[in-house]
């Protein structure tokens, strides 16, 4: 069990160390050469402990750390959001099988109505150097007989205070398909007793993003009050799919 580097026991051992190697230094020409050799042989095992725990510990402190809000935003942002299970650790960390309608955390909910449960959701460490969100998302499908898989967003409802027709609202996805298939994207904005809805296709690229303009919405401004975003996936048979991150910036359009 290795003592806590910063208590007493801990600091007190680390200071007679290194005194013993300083003092191995200043006695090396007066030492035998028999001696001198496994004094060597001792410090060479001891360095290569010390370069592996530097390696190591420089590998984790080089991670995104668990709660970065650390993302590129569109000029003129009022409001931006990475949800929870892309920020944190969750309690859940993957759903195996992924049931109709099962929750990863209240922001992220699995849908489908696939019979066979052969739809595999699981939280990943991001460890690439690229990589600004400290977690990410595997969805693996085997054989799938439904007609519809999606992942729903529950947006918080900080993203209706204030909002206008004027707003643009940014979805940016790091996502890696083991093949090709097409993503789509739905906007859903409640107000009243109606709903917007905005349908876009994601671009077949590993950093993509879309623009939902509320301008062509019949939006009642005064009544917004909750929002969700779909990502429907297509043909989803026999993929693994990686959303590396996730985020939703909002902001104005700009005026002519």
């Amino acid at each position: 069990m290795l003592l806590p580097p910063h208590g007493l026991i801990g600091r007190f051992l680390h200071r007679r160390s290194v005194a013993r190697w300083r003092a191995a230094a200043r006695a090396v020409p007066a030492t035998r050469n028999g001696d001198l050799e496994v004094q060597v042989q001792i410090a060479r095992r001891t360095m290569r402990r010390l370069r592996d725990f530097d390696a190591a510990a420089g590998a984790k402190l080089a991670l995104p750390r668990p709660g970065s809000t650390t993302f590129p935003r569109p000029a003129g942002t009022d409001w931006s959001w990475r949800p929870k299970p892309w920020r944190l650790p969750c309690p859940e960390l993957g759903l195996a099988p992924a049931l109709p309608k099962d929750e990863i955390t209240n922001e992220l909910v699995v849908f489908h109505d696939c019979k066979r449960r052969e739809i595999i959701l699981r939280q990943i460490r991001n460890t690439r150097e690229i990589d600004l969100s400290p977690y990410g998302w595997d969805l693996e499908v085997f054989h799938f007989d439904g007609t519809y898989l999606s992942l729903v967003l529950e947006v918080p409802p900080a993203s209706c205070e204030g909002l206008r027709k004027r707003h643009l609202f940014q979805l940016a996805l790091n996502v890696m398909r083991e093949r090709p298939t097409k993503i789509h994207t739905r906007l859903n904005v409640k107000h009243g007793p109606n709903v917007e809805q905005i349908l876009l296709t994601l671009p077949d690229e590993e950093e993509a993003a879309v623009e939902f303009d509320l301008a062509y919405t019949q939006l009642n401004e005064a009544r917004a009050e909750r929002m969700w975003v779909d990502l429907m996936i297509e043909d989803p048979a026999m993929n693994r799919i990686t959303f590396r991150d996730l985020t939703m910036s909002r902001y104005p359009r700009a005026e002519i």
